[in-house]
C-alpha cells in the first residue's frame, strides 16, 4: 500500500504538470487573434480490471489527464478599422485552404486577419488561401467554393440606363401659360417652374451634364409636362454653347391627393459624341396608380416647394482597382478608384456537430477530424453560423484572472502530490529500520 501511494503521488505530479502546461500555454496565446483557452479534464486510476469486479475496498492508483478541453466561447470582438478583417460573432470558422506541415487540405480557422497578395488572391497570415463562393455576373454566388479572387484589371464603364428621381412639385405653382410664355429650351429658367440637374455616363465613360426641366401646364387638371436637356457640345446633331433636347413629350398628371396618377415619356434615346448611337435612357419618376403603384413612391404633387429628395443613374465612369473591403454579410467586395464596389465572392463560413473535437494545427488553425464531423459549408448568418463583423477581429477566450487562479491551484496540488511521494517514503524508511 505504501508504494501504491507513491505511485498515485508520482501520477498527480505528472498530471499537474501537464495541466500546468495547458494554463502557460493558455497564458502565452492571451493575445492570438482566434485563440481558444483550453483546459485539462483529470480521471481517477483504478489499480484493477472493471471486468474483474469492483470492490468499495480498493483504493485508487492515482489521477492522470484523460482529455484537453478546448472552450470554444466567444472571444471579444476588436475594432481594427482594417477593411480585410473580418469576425465571427457566434459558431463557426473561415475556411482556408493551403499546405500545412506538408498536409495540403483545407483548414479552418477563427482569425480573420486577411490581406491580397500580388496575385490579387485573399490570403491569411501564412499565405493559406481564403475559400468563399465567387460572384456570378447576375449578382448571384456560385455553389462550390473556390479561391477569392480580386479581379485587379480595370473596372470598364457602364453607360447610363436608369435614372430615379423623387422629388415634390409645389402643388402651388401657377400653370404657365402656353401662348404668352411657351417652353423655350435655350431659355428654360424662364419657361418651367422648376429643375434638377444630374451626370449619366456614355459607353466610354464620359460625363455628361442632363437636366430635367418641369413645367406645369394645368392647374385644374394637375398635369406637369417634363422636358430633358443636354449640352449641344455633347450630342451628335447638337450646337455647341446651345442646349440640345434630347427628351419631349414627358408629362405627370397627379391626382388631387398629389399622387402620381399617370406618366408619359419615361423612354429617352440620345447619341452622344464619340459613344455607342442610341443610348436609352429610361427616366423613373415614380410607379403611377394607372401602373399599378401607389403613386407616391416618386414624383408627388403636394403643397410646399418643389424639392428633390433624391435622385440617382446607374452609369459610371471606369476605375482601377484600389483595394478590397469585407461587408458585415461576408461578401468580398472590390474598390475602385471611380468609387464603385463591385462583389467579387462570399466568404464560406463552415460548421462542425462537435466543435471540441477538431484538431489544433498551429498557426491559428484547426483540422477536421472524424471527432469533429465533416464540414458543413454554408455563408455567415445561416444554419446557425455566427454573423460577421466587418474592420474587426476576435481576440483571444483566455481570462487572465481564471488562469492565474489555475496556476495557484496547480502548484498547490503539485506540492500536496509531492508530500505523498516524501510521507511514503519515510513510511518505508521505517519498515526498514524494523530490520535493524
Amino acid at each position: 500500500m505504501v508504494l501504491r501511494a507513491m505511485y498515485s503521488g508520482v501520477s498527480g505530479l505528472r498530471a499537474e504538470g501537464e495541466a500546468l502546461g495547458v494554463v502557460g500555454d493558455n497564458i502565452a496565446n492571451v493575445n492570438t487573434t482566434g485563440f481558444k483557452a483550453q483546459r485539462a479534464l483529470f480521471q481517477d486510476v483504478l489499480g484493477h480490471s472493471i471486468l474483474a469486479g469492483t470492490s468499495s475496498s480498493l483504493p485508487g492508483s492515482g489521477v492522470r489527464v484523460g482529455d484537453i478541453q478546448q472552450m470554444f466561447t466567444q472571444g471579444t470582438l476588436q475594432n481594427t478599422g482594417v477593411s480585410t478583417d473580418v469576425a465571427l460573432n457566434g459558431d463557426g470558422f473561415f475556411v482556408v485552404k493551403g499546405t500545412v506541415d506538408g498536409l495540403s487540405s483545407n483548414f479552418y480557422t477563427r482569425a480573420g486577419t486577411f490581406t491580397i497578395d500580388n496575385v490579387g488572391t485573399l490570403v491569411n497570415p501564412a499565405g493559406l488561401k481564403v475559400q468563399g463562393y465567387a460572384a456570378n455576373g447576375d449578382g448571384t454566388f456560385a455553389a462550390s467554393l473556390s479561391d477569392v479572387q480580386a479581379p485587379t484589371a480595370a473596372l470598364p464603364a457602364r453607360a447610363t440606363q436608369d435614372i430615379m428621381v423623387t422629388a415634390n412639385l409645389d402643388a402651388a405653382d401657377a400653370a404657365i401659360d402656353t401662348a404668352l410664355n411657351p417652353w423655350d429650351p435655350q431659355d428654360p429658367a424662364n419657361t418651367a417652374n422648376f429643375s434638377t440637374t444630374m451626370t449619366v455616363y456614355d459607353s466610354l465613360g464620359n460625363g455628361h451634364t442632363m437636366d430635367v426641366y418641369f413645367r406645369k401646364s394645368d392647374t385644374v387638371d394637375n398635369t406637369w409636362d417634363y422636358h430633358v436637356l443636354a449640352d449641344g457640345d455633347d450630342v451628335v446633331g447638337g450646337t455647341p454653347g446651345q442646349n440640345f433636347e434630347i427628351g419631349t413629350g414627358g408629362q405627370l398628371q397627379f391626382t388631387t391627393d398629389g399622387a402620381l396618377n399617370t406618366v408619359t415619356g419615361n423612354n429617352i434615346t440620345v447619341d452622344f459624341i464619340g459613344a455607342t448611337a442610341g443610348q436609352a435612357i429610361n427616366i423613373n419618376l415614380g410607379t403611377a396608380i394607372a401602373d399599378g403603384g401607389t403613386g407616391l413612391d416618386g414624383t408627388t404633387q403636394f403643397a410646399g416647394q418643389s424639392n428633390v429628395s433624391s435622385q440617382s443613374q446607374d452609369g459610371y465612369a471606369s476605375g482601377d482597382f484600389s483595394g478590397v473591403a469585407i461587408d458585415g454579410t461576408g461578401v468580398v467586395q472590390g474598390l475602385y478608384t471611380n468609387g464603385q464596389k463591385i462583389a467579387m465572392a462570399q466568404l464560406a463560413v463552415a460548421k462542425f456537430r462537435s466543435n471540441d473535437g477538431l484538431g489544433r494545427a498551429g498557426q491559428n488553425l484547426w483540422i477536421e477530424t472524424r471527432d469533429s464531423g465533416t464540414a458543413a459549408m454554408g455563408t455567415a448568418g445561416s444554419g446557425g453560423r455566427g454573423a460577421t463583423s466587418a474592420g474587426a477581429l476576435e481576440g483571444s477566450n483566455v481570462d487572465l484572472a481564471e488562469e492565474f487562479v489555475g496556476l495557484i491551484q496547480h502548484q498547490r496540488s503539485f506540492s500536496a502530490n509531492s508530500k505523498t511521494i516524501t510521507t511514503a517514503d519515510e513510511m518505508l524508511q521505517e519498515l526498514i529500520n524494523v530490520k535493524r
